[in-house]
């Protein structure tokens, strides 16, 4: 019940929507009650705030501290023993009835543990993710990766399949299950660079020691990060993204399934 009343409460919360929402509560506020000016002052406030989020780099700001908390990993010399590869990167419902791999802008997750599969030829590969949307037809995305995996070369017994979670709490505590990591195994983690802090903190909380490999970038490394964007949807598009990190590092601390707040290396 919880899991569907937070994704419900975010649905309403989501930046963008929350802005929309005001934009049309002002909007009924002038045409539809004596509030016309408390209405109008609404919706223009509103409109402006889109318009600022969207265009201006804020979501860079908020976003680049997520991102920047774990540095870039480097190949140490050191064995690697299994990589965990967290779902977000590819819509289900889409590569299901289109008969292909159908990814989304969080689509180096799956490129990168593809290179990581080759540099590393006898690690294991545990793919995590299930159906994890309230109103999708639950259609799990880790054994549509693992298909693709085989189809480009990737031995599938090297592959595990997690595809029961639906939130990162649930990455965690069904992956650890899946693997009885003995002591000295090095699992490289793979998922966005601004989703690694929630990731970690979870995993460290179940047990499971996880060395980060940070993917999906959504900043430059210099000053592009002052500027603007080109398209209002983009600018709330990150801002929604960060938003709800930040939240998730909030909601995970406050429920117990991360020691940490704001985890570091």
């Amino acid at each position: 019940m919880f899991y569907y009343a937070s994704k419900i409460a975010w649905f309403f919360t989501t930046p963008s929507n929350l802005l929309v929402s005001l934009i049309l509560l002002g909007l009924v506020l002038t045409v539809a009650t004596r509030l016309r000016r408390t209405g109008l002052a609404l919706a223009l406030a509103a409109t402006v705030a889109t318009l600022a989020l969207g265009l201006l780099p804020v979501a860079n700001y908020i976003i680049l501290p997520l991102e920047e908390r774990f540095p870039p990993f480097k190949d140490d010399g050191k064995p690697v023993d299994g990589i965990i590869l967290l779902g977000g990167a590819v819509e289900a419902r889409e590569s299901s009835s289109r008969g292909q791999i159908v990814a989304n802008e969080s689509a180096e997750r799956v490129l990168e543990t593809i290179e990581l599969a080759k540099r590393y030829p006898n690690t294991r590969i545990l793919i995590s993710g299930g159906g994890g949307t309230v109103f999708g037809d639950g259609a799990a995305e880790a054994p549509i990766i693992a298909e693709f995996f085989k189809r480009v070369g990737i031995d599938g017994r090297r592959l595990i399949v997690e595809d029961q979670s639906r939130t990162t709490v649930e990455n965690a505590v069904f992956s650890r299950r899946l693997v009885e990591q003995k002591p000295g195994e090095r699992w490289l983690l793979v998922t966005s660079a601004w989703h690694m802090p929630r990731a970690v903190g979870v995993f460290r909380q179940t047990g499971f020691v996880v060395t980060p490999y940070s993917v999906d970038y959504r900043t430059s490394a210099d000053s592009g990060v002052n500027k603007p964007f080109a398209f209002v949807s983009d600018g709330l598009r990150r801002l929604d993204v960060t938003a709800k990190e930040w939240a998730g590092l909030i909601a995970y601390r406050l429920a117990g399934h991360s020691s940490e707040l704001f985890p570091a290396p």
